[in-house]
């Protein structure tokens, strides 16, 4: 009998096929055939139920396996297959399928949902254009996409971002601006890298979204950054965006701090930007960055061109180009035209690295043998050469170069500040050249009219650095060098420079411009001097320069001219073996009596000499000198150190106190003080100096930082923020400083307390989150990880074990651990909370709750049985005081389980002495009788109850003697924090039912006697700030 072959399934086929696929891709366009064939003569639905069943065990599968991959793959290439002939079949199977993964999508398992947004994200890519799909199906799509990308697991945001692409445009379209506004939400807040990356890859170009591309040039991630400079140069046209923009995108590029970034950052300046956009001519380029106002850009962008080899310099071109000799009338020379500013910055950036490369090449050469040497010679050569040919022919040619241009006004200033830079790679071998020069510069620093101006009484530039800017003094300063090799050569040309600009200022009637410009030069030379031994002899001498001009302008009423002066005071102060006394008077009296622009640079001076010469020579020299003559305050006596820390107590964020210092940052006089606090305090083990102040300046630093009027004020917050992530890792001694400043801090941050204000409700809630903020924050300062090397040679750590001293090759983080520090933070916490247990305001309720959860967070060495014993003793001390406060018991009991477990001797206590002598050897027992004397002054009107307490019954005597001894009544315990509220309210009943003034607690006493009798101790805390009518009721009881 003969057996027929077996016709497999629709079912068995497609599974066939499917599990064919996972293991190859190289048979799945021939097998989306046969499954479109198999489809084709199946048109009843039966199809598309039997391919969802096999597909079912696909979307249970969450992690990422190339098996399941490769499926995927193929689903997607079966789905966009596009048969011409069965076009209407293939749209109608595909809108049913996008229905099944909609509901899928919808799944709460997290397989199921990956997978089906997975699938419909990379159909929707791929899918052709002529593909006919509803638009009602689009909206369902658009609508789950767009929650599932708030789901949860970042893989499937990633997919939906994906498919949302597909419908992203930058038209005028409700969905289009729906699409937009989730895609840019998701760029500010998603932290998965990947959601931002797809993002940045697929959200459309517009003006709009044109910043938030920009944006993220300085992500986080490397990824991120680098899709950020693709997208960039892949969908923004370059002349689409702003200067400020193309700066900020090569400023981030060029110098991020991965290689990967930097390399595609490049590929888009050189290939797009330069020679697609700017037919390879790197001038055009410069002129598009605006080089005047962004000259650190432009310089980083043709460096970074110069080292790809993408800038060539053809004969002719050059420096003599600007110059024709052929028009040359009584030694003049006729300028071809003018140099615009990235033709100055171009050469400028050309000469410097040819000179550096023809010297490195020429090192190498002497440095090595053979052929290698031979060649590094021939480079050094071809660069020598090249540069020659560049620059202009002759020393003087170059000098009339520069004349020409500064003659030409203000407009060519950034032009010929290039020219100066060029300047230094001049040949300054002979003798003729060096005069030529040399004569040049004089006349330059004396001739600065075309960079200073006085009009209006308005200063052009910053007024303190020659030529108006530090840029330019510095250029100055390099070519003035090249010319003058030895110091004495340099500081007699410059001080014959001083002594000219300075004859209107000794001998009177000199204007303010002419002050400006003199005291300029005698900064620019103090700047660039070793000594002022070096002035001896000279045109003008040190005393001359002080006593003719220096402290005559200081004295000056115009506040510019005050202010240039107090800056030289601190340089001539700096160049002395001893400071001048003279000027150290000056400096002190215009920090205590000068206007605010005036302090800012004394208390700039006074720091500089408290670094250089040590804050006990600047005293000492102080007193000597101090008269009561401008000081109507009395702050005489006070040392420098303690004058400028007075300053940090005044905030002065307001704009018209914003100044800009050299480098164009604005600043205000705590945030100069705090930077030099900040200096001080992490090198205190150079500038001992600080260090019997350096707990209340910590202090004011912190408070500062955490203080709401600073917000505006970047300069100052970013110092702190980098000091305070810096001060904790340098030294114990650090760790000990913020250890004894925590309390204080605390305790004057905290609302209610302390002659604190309170304000409002919501302000006090404000304000206590604030403090806690402040707590935790000092408390993740102390636990900070010491810096490698740093750390003492023998530690204790948690589970007893002593760790020998770190070699040079242990890793930079050594274990946490537990030093002295955590105990001590624990007495002194403890100590505060006692001296506050008698209070029994909310403030101070909550102020001692807070500080116990702080305490019950610290760690403990088991060897130190001694502060176990401490803490045990005043934490007996606080909780007798705190009957009725249910909760910050509960944290003592649990504090006390801890100490228990850890104490060797439960046996035995510790002496009052012993506890005494420890917390004085600590500091803590003068802090806490302080504390004490200020926190719980007596009230005024407690005698004169107490008084009438007597007159109504003399049985109470004894206890107005002892109240300690008092028993309370149990109903007013439970109340004790709401005491003032109880005896406003009995005082109005008994206004309004006179016979219902019978306290009718002393009736329950003797029901509840016995626990009455357990808390004898602590009625005279819980009665410390009740009415007359709990006192009363006592006297009855």
């Amino acid at each position: 009998m003969g057996m027929e072959a077996k016709v497999p399934s629709v079912e068995d086929t497609i599974a066939g096929i499917l599990n064919e696929c996972q293991h190859s891709t190289g048979l799945q366009a021939r097998r989306a055939k046969e499954l479109m064939k198999l489809r084709s003569q199946h048109r009843d639905g039966a199809f598309l139920t039997h391919f969802w069943k096999c597909l079912l065990p696909l979307f249970l599968v969450f992690k990422r396996e190339p098996a399941v991959e490769r499926l995927i793959r193929f689903l997607v290439t079966f789905l966009t297959v596009r048969n011409e002939k069965q076009g209407a079949d293939c749209d109608a199977f595909l809108e049913e399928f996008f229905g099944l993964l909609l509901s899928s999508a919808e799944s709460s398992n997290k397989g199921v949902r990956l997978r089906s947004v997975q699938i419909l994200s990379e159909v929707i890519l791929r899918l052709n254009e002529d593909a006919e799909v509803s638009d009602n199906l689009w909206d369902n799509v658009i609508e789950s996409m767009l929650k599932r990308m708030q789901d949860k697991i970042p893989a499937i945001r990633v997919y939906s971002v994906r498919a949302l692409g597909r419908f992203a445009s930058a038209e005028d379209d409700p969905d289009n601006d729906t699409i937009l506004c989730a895609y840019r939400k998701a760029l500010e807040s998603d932290q998965n890298a990947e959601v931002r990356r797809n993002i940045v890859a697929f959200i459309p170009p517009s003006n709009s979204t044109m910043h938030d591309i920009v944006r993220h040039t300085a992500d986080v991630n490397e990824a991120v950054r680098k899709m950020a400079f693709v997208i960039l140069s892949k969908k923004f046209p370059f002349q689409s965006l702003s200067i400020k923009q193309r700066a900020c995108i090569l400023q981030r590029g060029l110098h991020d701090r991965r290689e990967t970034v930097q390399a595609e950052c490049l590929k888009m300046l050189k290939d797009v930007w330069l020679n697609k956009c700017c037919q390879g001519d790197a001038l055009v380029l410069l002129k598009y960055l605006d080089v005047e106002t962004n000259e650190t850009v432009g310089e980083s962008v043709m460096l970074a061109l110069l080292k790809a080899d993408a800038i060539t310099v053809q004969d002719g071109q050059g420096l003599q180009r600007f110059v024709s000799s052929t028009g040359r009338t009584e030694g003049q020379f006729e300028q071809a035209h003018q140099l615009e500013a990235e033709e100055a910055l171009y050469w400028r950036v050309f000469t410097s690295y040819l000179h550096s490369e023809a010297q490195a090449k020429g090192h190498d050469a002497a440095t090595t043998g053979g052929a290698e040497a031979t060649m590094n010679a021939a480079v050094a050569t071809e660069k020598n050469e090249l540069l020659d040919r560049v620059l202009p022919s002759s020393m003087v040619e170059y000098v009339e170069l520069v004349k020409a241009h500064l003659g030409e006004g203000p407009h060519l200033h950034f032009v010929a500040r290039q020219l100066l830079l060029i300047g230094k790679h001049m040949d300054f071998s002979d003798a003729a050249n060096r005069k030529t020069a040399g004569t040049f510069l004089h006349e330059l620093m004396c001739f600065p009219e075309g960079h200073l101006e006085e009009e209006n009484d308005v200063i052009i530039g910053d007024g303190l650095s020659l030529g108006g800017e530090k840029q330019w003094a510095t250029a100055v300063a390099e070519l003035a060098w090249k010319v003058h090799e030895t110091p004495r050569e340099f500081a007699m040309m410059v001080s014959n420079v001083v002594a000219d600009l300075s004859k209107p200022c000794r001998e009177g009637g000199a204007s303010v411009m002419q002050w400006i410009n003199s005291l300029a030069a005698a900064g620019f030379l103090l700047e660039n001097i070793e000594s002022l031994q070096l002035l001896t002899g000279c045109a003008i001498e040190g005393h001359e320069l002080l006593g003719g001009l220096l402290l005559p302008a200081a004295k000056h009423i115009h506040t510019e001219v005050q202010r240039a002066a107090i800056r030289c005071l601190g340089l001539f102060c700096i160049k002395e073996v001893k400071p001048s006394l003279q000027a150290l008077k000056q400096l002190r009296v215009i920090l205590l009596n000068g206007v605010l622009l005036s302090q800012k640079m004394a208390s700039k001076a006074l720091f500089d000499l408290c670094m250089w010469h040590g804050a006990p020579l600047l005293d000492r020299g102080i007193s000597l000198c101090v008269t009561d003559e401008g000081d109507p305050d009395g702050d005489s006596g006070l040392p420098a150190l303690e004058l400028l820390a007075q300053k940090l107590d005044v905030i002065d964020t307001e704009k018209q106190h914003l100044t800009e210092n050299e480098d164009g940052e604005e600043e205000t006089l705590q945030g100069i003080l705090a930077e030099g606090f900040a200096k001080l305090l992490l090198q205190s083990k150079t500038f001992s100096d600080i260090i019997p102040l350096q707990e209340p300046i910590f202090t004011k630093l912190v408070r500062l930082y955490f203080n709401e009027e600073t917000r505006n004020t970047p300069r100052l917050r970013q110092c702190l923020a980098v000091f305070f992530e810096t001060y904790p890792s340098v030294s114990l001694q650090h760790k000990g400083c913020i250890m004894k400043s925590f309390v204080h801090v605390i305790r004057s941050e905290w609302p209610g307390i302390c002659g604190n204000g309170n304000g409002t409700h919501s302000n006090a809630a404000m304000r206590r989150r604030h403090a806690t903020k402040l707590s935790k924050f000092l408390l993740q300062m102390l636990h900070q990880p010491l810096f490698e090397g740093v750390a003492p040679s023998r530690q204790t750590f948690e589970n007893g074990e002593v760790a020998e001293e770190a070699d040079s090759h242990s890793p930079k983080e050594l274990p946490k651990p537990v030093l002295e520090f955590d105990e001590e933070l624990a007495l002194r916490i403890a100590a505060e909370v006692s001296g506050f247990s008698t209070q029994r305001s909310a403030a101070a309720k909550s102020y001692v709750a807070m500080l116990l959860k702080i305490l019950c967070s610290l760690e403990f060495r088991e060897s130190e049985q001694e502060v176990i014993k401490c803490l045990q003793k005043l934490l007996a001390n606080i909780k007798d005081a705190l009957v009725g406060d249910r909760q910050t018991i509960k944290d003592i009991e649990s504090f006390e389980a801890r100490l228990v477990r850890v104490d060797k001797t439960p046996q035995a206590t510790i002496a009052d002495t012993d506890l005494d002598r420890i917390l004085r050897n600590l500091g803590i027992d003068e802090l806490k009788f302080c504390e004490n004397e200020a926190k719980t002054p007596a009230p005024p009107s407690t005698k004169g109850r107490r008084r009438r307490v007597r007159k109504a019954s003399s049985s109470d005597s004894d206890s107005s003697v002892s109240p300690v001894a008092r028993t309370p009544a149990p109903p007013t315990t439970v109340r004790a924090q709401r005491s003032s509220k109880t005896a406003a309210m009995g005082k109005i009943r008994s206004d309004l039912a006179p016979s219902k003034k019978i306290i009718y607690p002393s009736s329950e006493e003797g029901l509840d006697s016995d626990a009455s009798s357990k808390n004898d101790t602590d009625s005279e805390d819980n009665f410390s700030e009740s009415g007359s009518d709990i006192e009363v009721g006592t006297a009855g009881a």
